[in-house]
């Protein structure tokens, strides 16, 4: 209990933290029933198709999230953002708007450039933006399909038992939308607070990575990592999003603001 209650204070912190940077206007989004670019789009980098999580902005630029590994150069078995390869910053990566977003931040690239050497920031942060271009920003809306919101940034983590949503967009599901919305249940924190394993109905699937994962309540829990066999096998890992963030504007030089969705969360469908 006492281990769950620093974690939670220590999440707070990192929220808070954010939340504490200088303001910045958010800007106009365009209606969610005609934007091109939203959480839930299919991203592709040098072909490598992933799903896209949030929105984010700063006082210049708008960005939309993926997961680092999306522009990872090894096998999918390599994990460690602290030696696994990736593309470099200025990559191209089609995000469904009239022309290409860019790679401008990504936690792999960040850590290793920085020697980073804690195990658990090595295994799970696993988080990347992607800067969309000013001709489409006004193409943007950062409601997450579905589920609408989110409504802000959890700080808390998940216990064992905690209700998660998530919206994936595989290529693999062949565009049958109604198997895109997942409900399901965390089995708590790991790694110290920085990722969280889930069970979902549907699991996330390969295509799925970088997607959107949401609280009960509708706060911006993380980012969908890892796609488990074992020893959970079904079961997917989630990087948390406030220490990703935290992370990013401490080490890589990157404050940005969460947008929240313009489009009410309608909460979970099943029982929690």
């Amino acid at each position: 209990m006492q281990s769950r209650v620093l974690k939670a204070f220590a999440l707070a912190l990192l929220a808070c933290a954010i939340a504490a940077a200088p303001a910045t206007a958010e800007p106009s989004w365009a209606p969610a029933s005609g934007a091109a670019i939203h959480p839930g789009v299919q991203t592709f980098t040098d072909g490598a198709q992933c799903t896209a999580n949030f929105v984010f902005y700063d006082a210049s630029d708008v960005y939309l999230g993926q997961a680092a590994h999306c522009s990872g150069t090894g096998a999918a078995t390599e994990t460690d953002g602290c030696d696994s390869g990736s593309l470099p910053l200025g990559t191209a990566v089609d995000i469904g708007g009239s022309r290409p977003g860019t790679l401008v931040y990504n936690s792999w690239l960040t850590m290793q450039s920085h020697g980073e050497a804690n195990a658990d920031a090595c295994a799970y942060n696993d988080f990347a933006l992607v800067k969309v271009d000013p001709a489409d920003v006004g193409a943007v809306n950062p409601s997450i399909p579905f589920w609408g919101g989110p409504t802000g940034l959890d700080g808390n983590g998940t216990a064992t038992g905690d209700t998660v949503l998530s919206y994936g967009n595989s290529s693999l599901r062949g565009g049958i939308t109604q198997l895109s919305p997942k409900q399901g249940k965390s089995l708590g924190d790991e790694g110290n607070g920085w990722s969280h394993t889930v069970y979902t109905v549907t699991p996330g699937i390969p295509g799925d990575s970088g997607s959107a994962f949401l609280t009960a309540q509708g706060q911006a829990l993380g980012v969908l990592s890892t796609v488990a066999i074992a020893p959970l096998a079904g079961s997917n890992g989630v990087g948390d999003l406030a220490r990703e963030l935290a992370y990013a504007s401490s080490t890589g030089g990157f404050s940005v603001t969460l947008a929240t969705g313009t489009e009410p969360f309608r909460g979970p469908l099943l029982p929690i």
